[in-house]
């Protein structure tokens, strides 16, 4: 069981990444969406290090916060596998600024990203759970963010 939780963490951290990378590089190609983008893959690295912070603390004490992880680990490396396979096709041809805004908006409805924005909204448990929801409290709510700013910006989801 904690080898699965290790490696769970391990994933999770490396999912938060891997989407922090496509939004830097959206980051790079959309100038008019550039500080949009930029907010959304330091909140992606932030997620990471708090997650990298939890596995610290799981050696240390045992514990997680509860349900804070996604449970289906073949899920998690699937939505790693898709993320990075967005990456390399961007690289090679980007798409529009639509179709990045869309892409976003699906990741962030992803298992791993979903789970996520479920823990910060479920009423906290215990003291582990309030306070790692308060260190994340401005880095929720991806989704609804990006459809707000399709919105905001005239596109359509």
């Amino acid at each position: 069981m904690e080898k699965e939780v290790h490696e769970l963490l391990r994933q999770s951290i490396d999912l938060e990444l891997a989407i922090a990378r496509l939004y830097s590089l959206f980051h790079d190609t959309y100038e008019e969406d550039d500080d949009f983008w930029w907010q959304l893959a330091i909140e992606e690295r932030n997620h990471a290090a708090l997650l990298r912070n939890e596995v610290k603390n799981h050696k240390e004490h045992g514990s997680l916060p509860e349900n804070l992880l996604a449970t289906d680990l073949k899920a998690v490396r699937e939505a790693i596998e898709y993320v990075e396979h967005l990456i390399t096709t961007f690289t090679a041809s980007p798409c529009s600024r639509t179709e990045a805004l869309q892409t976003a908006y699906k990741i962030e409805n992803s298992i791993g990203e979903i789970h996520f924005q479920e823990f910060m909204e479920r009423r906290s448990c215990s003291l582990g759970d309030e306070l790692f929801k308060q260190l994340n409290q401005d880095d929720k709510d991806h989704a609804e963010r990006i459809l707000q700013y399709m919105f905001s910006q005239g596109l359509k989801p």
